[in-house]
């Protein structure tokens, strides 16, 4: 069963919502991802890479209530009475990590007694999907536990919802409320996401080691060293997700302090260097790779959440040969890697 990480990490670290989510589509991933932010605890659900539930820890039965409330216009059953007597059997309820959350065993109680359908079920399940991602999307640091493969034979399933469709959906409702509240003086990290960062990955449909049909010169070999430097546990195992072919080797940094040593002992084709790291930051360590012998000609890829002129200015004064900006998704990281390797 596909997971993560078995490490569960004590401080919070950056995070990438959208890559996360990207990795466990494309590896269509079976099971609850449990993510802890600085503001609740959310637990998404999935089967084979689509959602099948969405919730956090911030008043589940509210906004259990709201949805229900919107959904009895159509349905007259689903009686005010109804509503409360579904929120106080579950509201209360002992949740723990062996569990399914209990406003999604409210929803099963509903559809067991007749007052939802099953299709009614997947219409509310979807509404509070949309609520949920749209606030997970912008989560910026948090943990997360490994996949728990198991909890999702203790309820039934109404359906799987497409997950890439959920994500572009919360995409533009993010992208509207800042325009709203900014008139575009200035581009949050939000804005920036691409409306493609979920689809299927390039394997599906060819090698992932086949270089994009726009490349002007083949790939000179057939196995490449990719050294990433991040002090993000999160980042470096998306990276090694989304090379994890066997025409690529990955070695993965996440001190700074030690990457230059590690990188002349591996003498890698490329590297992928994050921009904001403690006590070395990418531009100083990039400037120090390209004054060492053994690194000096290797391609230097700057990744990082900045897009401004003077971070670009400062990367390529430091002798980096690229940008990739994050969140990135696997074709972004792909087109990236081909074009230096060429």
């Amino acid at each position: 069963m596909n997971t993560l990480s078995s490490v569960s990490y004590r401080s919070f670290e950056r995070l990438h919502p959208l890559n996360l989510l990207a990795q466990l589509s494309s590896r269509q991933t079976t099971g609850r991802l449990q993510v802890t932010s600085e503001a609740t605890v959310w637990s998404i659900y999935l089967d084979r890479g689509q959602l099948t539930y969405a919730t956090n820890l911030v008043d589940p039965f509210g906004r259990l209530e709201r949805h229900l409330e919107q959904l009895a216009m159509q349905l007259p059953s689903l009686t005010a009475a109804i509503r409360e007597e579904a929120r106080s059997r579950f509201e209360h309820s002992v949740r723990n990590q062996a569990n399914v959350e209990p406003d999604y065993r409210a929803i099963c109680w509903l559809v067991d007694q007749g007052y939802l359908l099953p299709a009614d079920a997947i219409v509310l399940i979807e509404n509070l999907a949309k609520e949920v991602l749209e606030g997970f999307l912008e989560i910026k640091a948090g943990r997360f536990l490994p996949i728990d493969s198991d909890v999702l034979a203790q309820a039934p399933s109404f359906g799987q919802l497409e997950l890439k469709t959920l994500v572009e959906h919360c995409q533009s409702q993010i992208r509207q409320r800042y325009s709203q509240v900014s008139n575009a003086s200035a581009t949050p990290t939000a804005l920036r996401l691409p409306q493609l960062s979920l689809d299927p990955p390039l394997s599906a449909t060819r090698s992932v080691a086949e270089p994009p049909q726009n490349a002007e010169q083949p790939l000179a070999k057939d196995h490449y060293t990719i050294v990433c430097i991040d002090d993000s546990p999160t980042v470096l195992q998306a990276i090694n997700c989304f090379l994890d072919d066997q025409n690529f080797s990955v070695i993965m940094i996440n001190d700074p302090v030690k990457a230059l040593m590690q990188v002349v002992r591996s003498k890698p084709d490329l590297i992928l260097l994050d921009v904001g790291m403690p006590n070395l930051d990418g531009y100083e360590l990039c400037s120090l790779l390209r004054r060492h012998p053994t690194s000096k000609t290797i391609p230097i890829i700057m990744v990082t959440g900045h897009t401004g002129f003077i971070d670009r200015a400062k990367a390529k004064l430091v002798g980096a040969s690229g940008y990739l900006t994050k969140p990135f998704n696997q074709a972004d990281l792909l087109k990236t890697v081909f074009k230096h390797l060429t």
